[in-house]
């Protein structure tokens, strides 16, 4: 259970962020959408734009057309977590095709060798410069292997290509070998588990209008602050938010909550008292510094979520 859970569970129980109105919920809310191989990710940012009848929305790390699987997909007020949603760690299953016969002792230890710190030069298509950059792989393991087939499961740094992953391995095991299938399967904190489809999403639309029941389209569009599982949190003082809504940096003063393991640079989200986000910033001291500091900027606030009032 996340230490997020764990405050709004002690602290909230029914309040905000869950019970805000629909209209200010879809403003304030994420999707994490089942992307289906053929659109491509911006086309599903339209349809759910006219969906929703709303004028923004932003997805956090693109999907190829033929690519499926997890999509988060932010709406209007929620765009602005997009830093955080883009460069969230990212997990995917593989279907590899060697091009040759290859051991499998030898498979298996090339697919070793690119765990861990590896260079990537994006492919022609991609919308980024082409220039070498460091990747990190967190893990890559063998699912199955089926002759010239290999289906592996790959979780890695955001940005990573896995196009061009196997492209490099096919390389590395002298055979050649391309990408015949792949499945987003995690961004972030969520996973395959909590997708939805599309069509669920307008049927629960669809009920909420006609009939007024919000229950179906409550399941579906989640509260921005879920997004806050990806980040380390603080809870601040009520006295702090007026600051924190102009832009200003949280003071230690402003602390009331501090999540353990907080390190400097970390993205880190304030909450107020009730669990609603109200901005997330860096990190400039670690959670014990915090805790133990009489004074000092906590806290440089990046970006502000909740409006004023």
């Amino acid at each position: 259970m996340s230490w997020l859970v764990r405050v709004h569970e002690a602290v909230l129980g029914d309040k905000q962020p869950n019970a805000r109105p629909m209209a200010e919920h879809i403003r304030n809310g994420i999707i994490i959408l089942d992307k289906p191989p053929g659109p491509t990710s911006h086309q599903v940012d339209a349809w759910i734009k006219q969906i929703l009848e709303i004028d923004k929305c932003s997805h956090g790390g693109t999907l190829d057309p033929r690519v499926s699987g997890v999509l988060v997909i932010a709406l209007q007020n929620s765009t602005k977590l997009m830093p955080i949603l883009l460069s969230s760690p990212k997990e995917y299953v593989a279907l590899m095709h060697v091009h040759k016969e290859v051991p499998e002792r030898q498979l298996r230890k090339v697919l070793d060798e690119f765990v861990g710190r590896i260079k990537q030069t994006p492919p022609q298509k991609a919308a980024v410069a082409r220039r070498e950059r460091m990747r990190e792989i967190y893990f890559l393991e063998v699912v199955e292997i089926d002759g010239r087939d290999v289906i592996f499961r790959v979780g890695c740094e955001a940005g990573t290509y896995i196009r061009k992953l196997i492209d490099d391995i096919g390389k590395r095991l002298g055979t050649g070998a391309h990408m015949q299938e792949l499945r987003r399967v995690r961004s972030g904190p969520f996973t395959e588990d909590r997708v939805v489809k599309l069509q669920k999403l307008m049927d629960a639309i669809a009920v909420w209008k006609e009939s007024g029941d919000e229950t179906a389209l409550r399941e579906i569009i989640l509260p921005l602050e879920m997004v806050a599982d990806a980040m380390k949190c603080v809870i601040i003082k009520s006295t702090a938010i007026p600051n924190v809504l102009n832009g200003a940096p949280l003071a230690v003063g402003g602390l009331a909550r501090i999540q353990d393991g907080i390190e400097e640079g970390d993205w880190t989200a304030m909450l107020s008292p009730n669990g609603e986000m109200m901005a997330f910033g860096r990190a400039l001291m670690t959670s014990e510094a915090m805790a133990k500091a009489n004074g000092g900027v906590a806290i440089k606030t990046d970006r502000v979520i909740a409006r004023k009032t």
